[in-house]
This record gives C-alpha cells, structure tokens and sequence, in this order.
C-alpha cells in the first residue's frame, strides 16, 4: 500500500508540485582553465575564473589541496567567485587551484587548473656552431637545440644570414614547432649561407637566438623522399580540443604532402592544412575524428608515408546522473560512464567530500534527509579528470524526532525567552504555534520566518504550554513543552573585602533568597580560577545549606590574597558578588629576568608583586646551583635593595656554573613569597675554541701586523682578542702581549727589535679572561741592510766637501732604508763627528789644516747598515 504522502511525492516528480521542487544546489557555469603567466612581471594580476549559480554563492579556493586563507592573505582576493593574485611569486603561487561552490543545499567541487610561470634560458653557449656540408639537391636537417624552458608554448624561426631575414616556409622548407628544427628538402645554391634558431615564449615575448649554423653546398643528384618530421604511433585527443600533426620530407625533387584517412572517409570541411601541407589542423575533435591518419610524401622519384592513430585518451561522458527528487526510505541509483585509454577510475563527492563508491554507481537502499545534496561523479585517468554533479533532493513530511521541544522550559519574570521549532522535513516545512489550545497571532509575539517563538519581558500570564505544528505538502507534525515563569534571585548576604595575617582562618559569606521551583548551585573562582574543593581541601570548604554558598578559607598563606567571586546558578539566571581579601607580608615578585651575565656578575630586573597594604621595604635575592644545597643569600650590588629599586647586579658568582635567581620581598609585617625562579642561565666561561689561520706579516724591523680568522659562533661570548708574543721558547718573561675587544681580527705590534725571530699565538677572550691559544707560529723581524753605499765619488772646492754615492735598496728581509750617516773623523783632533741625510750627497765645510776619514752608512729602523770603504782627504 502507498501511503498518500508519497503518492505526492510521485506526483511532484511528474511535475504537478514543479512550482513547490527547484532544485537550487550551486551549479558551475564557468570553472577555472589552467595559466601560463610570465616569470618576471612582480606588478601584474592573475585572474582564476570560477562562476557558479545557485543563491547565495560564497565559494572556497584551496592551492595543492590546502585551503586558501583569503582573510590573512593580502596578496590574494575573491571577486564574484574568482581567485584575483597580486605581486605573482613564482614558488608560492605554482600550482593546483581548485573553487568550491556551497549553498544550503550542498557543495560542488570545480575541475583542478594549474598556475605556471613561463620561463626562458639563453643558449647555453655562443660559440659556432659546426658547418653543416651537404650536396646540391639533398636534403638537410638544421637542429635548433632550444635552452631550458618551463611553462608556456614555444614558437620558433629560423634567420637566414642577417636580422631581418626570416627564412619562409614553403613546399621545399618547414619548421617544426615541435622541436625548432628546420627542414630543407631539397637544397639549392640559393641556401648557402648562416642560418640562425630564434625562439620566441609565447607568454613573456621574450626571443633568445642561437649562434649561426654554415651551409655549404656540395653537388648530387636526385633521391627519393624521406620523412623526417613524423607524428607519434598513438596520439591521445580531448574532445572539442584542437589536434595538430606535422609532417615533412627530404628529397629531390622538393617532395609533395598530401594527407588522408586510412579507413578512406573524406575529410570535413573544418580540417585544414598549413605551410604546404605539412601542418594538418583537426578543431573541435569529436568521436568520429578519431582513427588513422597518414601522411605520403612523393615525387618522380618514389614515395614514402607515416601514418599514426588518434584516439580519445582523456575521460569523457557518455552517461551521466541527473537531478532528482526521491521520498525518504526509497532507493536511489545513479551510475556515470565515461570512455578513456587507459579505462578511467571512478569516485563520487558529496557536496565536495569523497564517499567510498565502488565501480563508477552509487547506491543507497534506503534514502533519509541527509542524503539531500549535490553530489559529483569524478572519472580519471593519467590524462585528465572530468566532473559531473547533480542534486538529490530527499522529500519527507514533518518530523520533530530529533529535535523536539523541552518539557518544561523556566524563565525568569521580566526576562527573554525563545523556542525554537526546528523539524526535518523537505520541502521545509511552516511552522505555526498555540499557547495551551489558542492559535498564536504574529502581533501577539515575536514569530521568525525560521519558525522561532521570541517572548520578550515575561510575564506571569506568559506561562502555559507552547505547541508547535509543521506542515508541508506531505503531512504534519508537533512538539510541546511548557513554560513556567519564576520569581527572580535575591543575595541577601555578600562577601566584604577584608585585610588578614598570614595563618588565620575566615569565612566569607555568599546567602540567596530563590523561586523553590528552581535548583541552585554555588561555585566559588579566585583571581579567575574556578575554586576545586576537593583538591584545595587543606585551605577551602563551602558551608551552609542549599541557600547558602559561604567560603571558609583556613590557614590563610601569602598567595591566598586576591579576588574572590561567589557565583549562583539557576536554570534561568546567573548571578554573582565578590570581595577582594588582602594577606599580610607582600605577594611574590614577578618576572625576574636575567639581563645580562658575566663570568662573574648577573644583572637581573623583576616586577613587584601586591603590598598587600603595607609598603614594600625592600628586596632580598637568591640563588642556587646544581651544587648548593636549595636557596642561599648572594651578594648583590647595591648591598641593600630599597623597595623603590626593581634591578639589582650579583657578585661573586663562579665562572661557567648554572644560575637560577630569585627575589623576596620585605615589608613591616616580614618577609613575602619568593618569587618564581629565574630562567637557568650559565655564567661565561673563557672561550672552548682557539683561533685559526693565524698569519703574520712583517712590516718593518720594529712591527709585526697579525691577521686571524674570526672563532665561530659557540656558546661563550667572545669579547676581543689577545695576542701573545716572546723572543725566545725557553724564556717565558720574555712574554709581551696585545689585546683588542670587539670583532677586529687584525693587530700591529710595535718596539721589536730588529732582526729578532719572534713567537707569537691568538686567544679569544671574554669577562672570564683568554681561552686557548693558538699553534704558536715564528717569525723574524727585518734586519738593516748588509750593502754598504758604494761609487763614493768626493770632490773640493776651497774649503767646501761635496760627497755623492750610489743608493742602496734593501732586500725583502732588511728594513727599508730611510737615509744615510756620513762619519767624519779628523786626524789631529781625534774626535768623530756625524751628519745625517736622506739624500745620496752632501756637502760639508772643512777647514784646511787637518787630515779626514771618512765613511758612509745606511740607515734604517733595524739600525745601521755596513760603511762604506774608507775616503782619506789631507792636509790641503
């Protein structure tokens, strides 16, 4: 027997209830098609088309299956239902984009597009191309080789000699947009000459030329055709794409193309041929363009032929599923089919989720109202993936089964109430209401078009039983429940604030005047935190009866002090008061941080914690290790830290030893809570790595420049560098040292000694003092120069001397000369006297009755070089 509901149902179906059945889920009008955008374009837009129907139409965009969170992400945006991407980003924006269109009645999932990024390399190299030798009438094959590329669709042309000279395609010259290469069937002495692959990306316009390539021509006779441009053995096809085949001979004379089907149907009329015959164009390809196709090439000669089969590869349709409209508890089938090579693989989507479906058919025995939704049939192979959907719509009279109205719902007198009728039923059902067997006016109350009951400032007469009736094509159904008003809750006892010392006991009161019909709880929070009695049983009990909600708290400690809040609640209202209770000495300091640490010192801040009504006084700071025995005292700077000072330095602390700190506060009442501790923190320790790579440089007799490489990053601070230096391994008090601070890896030291061998070794320092050194390594000073000035020429002038002499140059190992010492001694008198110049001669005034000796040195920072020989001067 039919029952009569679903005889409508049968009826709808048929169209009688067509104004009452639409089917609204979102349908796709245009989805997103896959990109090729230019790499290098940072202030170009990229739009992803994705338009749906269906009302409303909010839509999701996912990347690489991840939600895309337009909300946060500034760069991209939605406009209707398309994706909008600003300041393209190569590595964030590749990809697989896919919309999501919802509405209340289901969610449908659009095809996958890719986003790619065109680029385009330059020929790797530049240099010529080997020359190409063939004889007059053969054929030739110029290779183009294109760089690397990603992305978009390449185009290519060939230059013949020079810029502009494009080299036309005819019956005897093709180029294959497939590999760049270019074709000559047959060559003629016109061909001599520099051929030159331009490759153009057809996205970013951007043209990249090869180095030329010589043709030079050798004679031959005639020869048959040869095919050298051929398309595949199998060639998969999408329907309504555009199929291109090339195909192109060698021979002499210049071969002829023609083309044709194997099974021997003529061509349509929308099938094309390019670039004398060799370009065969099939637009829009449907089903019954698929088959054989070949290519002959012919002339006197002979003839030769490729052929190739183009089949439909990619999935499409050939049954689909449709909309459709089934009473609840019946069955529904749906199967889609779809044809592809290799045989595509099915799954199906409810409103955009995957559903586990076997063999391409959707089954469901006994259909219910959350079966209603758009659903989408997928079929995939390696070639591509297509998308069908539809909606089911599941019809059923009224049901209140799930969501039925409360029995008994209490209001508070004056306050808001709503009911809410919310049945299953599809079409949706209208929903009137009845106080006790009264219908119910919409001027009465607040009715939604939802179906909500609003009463607003209730009222002793409001309370009564409330009915609500839903109704559709189908049937009808109703919930009841009844509402009962209440007097408000009074506190007729709160909780006042209050000042106590730590280890007395209190009570603070919480006490309500209530409506009998209603239940009452009490909850205590402190300082935000619901109180757990059980757990905190030691300090905290509730007493009192069921009216009565009072706190004892016993043995008061420090962190007893804060806000309490008693809380009441009813079924229809919450109420609350609170007290606020000081405890005596100070609470705990917070935050104590350690700013910054030494080998030996901690500068550490905290924020003060509550005076509880009486002034902080002071501070007291403690530490420990992993050697103390708990918490101790340390010495601080300044000594005594007043209750305004919220910083504080410790001294006296050991090198290399982990710290943790704490702060106590002092007032008149005593000392407080400590703080909590402090982060663990390690004093310095003298650098646990040596500089390398020391190099010295001598610079003169007396300097030594020192260049290091920098210590890596390591867990002491590095505060400078020192550098050691001693003249002699067995003599440690012959020992000098520099040091520098900061990051400089350069020293100079000065007041050597000349011609001395040095030692010398790099540490890092820090507060903790100098780390290891480094490998000593020697190194010896310059010395003075061992040439004495030679070519001493003199010449006198009455009683005037004038001395020249040759320079002398010092060697890589002596120190640079800076001037000379002219020794002049007199014979009578004994005595030596000396000039000094920087200069190669001299002049000196003599008097003229005396014998001279005398010599010249060189002179340097490592001291005084070898004299010259002796220059005698008698008696004048």
């Amino acid at each position: 027997m039919v029952l009569p509901w679903k005889q409508i149902v049968l009826l709808s179906i048929t169209g009688c209830l067509a104004d009452d059945v639409k089917f609204q889920g979102p349908r796709l009008r245009t989805e997103p098609v896959d990109l090729v955008l230019p790499i290098n374009s940072p202030n170009q837009q990229a739009t992803i088309i994705c338009d749906a129907e269906g009302s409303p139409t909010p839509q999701y965009w996912s990347l690489n299956g991840t939600l895309i969170d337009l909300e946060n992400d500034y760069r991209r945006r939605m406009s209707g239902g398309s994706l909008i991407i600003s300041n393209l980003d190569k590595d964030r924006d590749s990809g697989i984009y896919q919309c999501k269109a919802f509405n209340a009645r289901g969610a449908v999932l659009s095809r996958k597009a890719s986003v790619q990024f065109a680029d385009l390399d330059n020929f790797k190299t530049q240099t010529v191309r080997s020359t190409v030798n063939v004889r007059e009438g053969q054929g030739v094959v110029l290779l183009c080789g294109p760089p690397a590329h990603s992305g978009a669709e390449l185009t290519f042309a060939w230059i013949f000699n020079q810029y502009p000279h494009f080299v036309q395609q005819d019956s005897r010259r093709f180029i294959s947009q497939e590999t760049g290469s270019l074709y000559i069937a047959k060559v003629e002495p016109s061909d001599v000459g520099n051929y030159t692959c331009v490759v153009n990306n057809t996205i970013t316009e951007e043209k990249v030329f090869s180095s030329p390539t010589p043709l030079v021509l050798r004679v031959m006779g005639e020869y048959e055709p040869k095919i050298e441009v051929h398309f595949p053995d199998s060639i998969p096809a999408a329907k309504e794409s555009l199929v291109k085949l090339e195909c192109f001979a060698l021979g002499s004379p210049v071969p002829e193309i023609s083309w044709r089907r194997t099974s021997g149907v003529p061509f349509p009329s929308k099938v094309k041929t390019k670039n004398s015959n060799a370009v065969l164009e099939i637009p829009n390809f449907q089903q019954e363009d698929a088959g054989t196709y070949e290519c002959i090439a012919e002339n006197r000669r002979g003839k030769n032929a490729a052929r190739g089969r183009i089949s439909f590869h990619k999935p499409h349709w050939f049954q689909t599923m449709a909309d459709t409209v089934l009473s609840i508890h019946q069955k529904l089938f749906w199967e889609c089919k779809a044809t592809g090579k290799p045989k595509p693989s099915y799954s199906w989507l409810k409103n955009g989720g995957r559903i586990q479906i076997e063999n391409g058919a959707l089954s469901i025995p006994t259909l219910n109202l959350s079966d209603s939704g758009m659903y989408q049939c997928v079929a995939e192979n390696k070639h591509g993936v297509i998308y069908s959907s539809a909606q089911l719509m599941v019809l059923s009279p009224p049901s209140f089964s799930k969501s039925p109205l409360k029995a008994l719902v209490k209001a508070r007198l004056g306050s808001e109430v709503i009911l809410e009728c919310k049945p299953q039923a599809s079409p949706p059902a209208i929903s009137l209401w009845k106080k006790d067997n009264e219908m119910l006016q919409r001027n009465e109350m607040t009715l939604f078009s939802s179906g909500t009951l609003k009463i607003t400032n209730v009222s002793r007469s409001d309370a009564a039983s409330y009915t609500c009736i839903a109704k559709n094509q189908f049937g009808s159904a109703s919930t009841t429940g009844r509402l009962l008003v209440t007097e408000p809750t009074r506190i007729t006892m709160r909780p006042t604030n209050l000042e106590i010392i730590v280890g007395e006991s209190i009570v603070l009161p919480c006490q309500i005047a209530s409506d009998p019909a209603l239940d009452v709880s009490f909850s205590w929070a402190f300082n935000g935190q619901l109180i757990d009695f059980q757990q905190d049983s030691d300090h905290f009990e509730r007493v009192g009866g069921t009216v009565s909600g009072d706190l004892m708290i016993r043995n008061i400690q420090l962190n007893h002090g804060g806000k309490y809040v008693c809380v009441i609640d009813t079924e229809v209202e919450n109420l609350s008061t609170s007290a606020i209770l000081i405890v005596k000495p100070p609470g705990p300091p917070d935050k104590v941080t350690v700013e910054e640490i030494t080998d030996s010192t901690a500068q550490l801040s905290w924020t003060p914690g509550r005076d509880n009504g009486s002034p902080i006084t002071g501070y007291v700071i403690q530490g420990r290790t992993p050697f103390t025995v708990g918490w101790q005292a340390v010495e601080t700077v300044p000594e005594m830290v007043n209750g305004n000072t919220l910083t504080a330095t410790v001294v006296g602390l050991n090198a290399w030893v982990e710290y943790e700190f704490r702060v106590v506060a002092r007032n008149n009442v005593g000392l407080g809570e400590p703080s909590p501790a402090s982060a663990k923190t390690r004093t310095e320790d003298t650098p646990s790595v040596a500089p390398k790579r020391v190099v010295p440089r001598i610079v003169s007799a007396t300097q030594i420049e020192v260049i290091w490489e920098a210590v890596p990053d390591i867990a002491e601070r590095v505060l400078g560098y020192e550098v050691v230096y001693w003249e002699d391994d067995t003599k440690p008090d012959t020992v000098g040292k520099v040091r520098i601070s900061g990051n400089d890896t350069v020293v100079n030291i000065t007041g050597l000694n000349a011609n001395t061998a040095y030692y010398l070794a790099v540490s890092a320092c820090n507060t903790a003092g100098p780390g290891p050194q480094s490998v000593p390594i020697n190194i010896t000073t310059k010395k003075p120069p061992d040439r004495a000035p030679l070519n001493v020429q003199w010449s006198m002038i009455g009683s005037t001397l004038s001395l020249h002499w040759d320079p002398v140059l010092a060697t890589e190992k002596e120190s640079h000369v800076t001037g000379y010492m002219v020794l002049l001694k007199r014979h009578r008198h004994n005595d030596l006297n000396y000039f000094v110049t920087n200069k190669t001669s001299v002049e000196l005034s003599l008097p003229g009755n005396d014998n001279y000796l005398i010599q010249i040195k060189a002179t340097s920072e490592g001291g005084e070089g070898a004299g010259s020989e002796p220059v005698h001067i008698h008696k004048l």
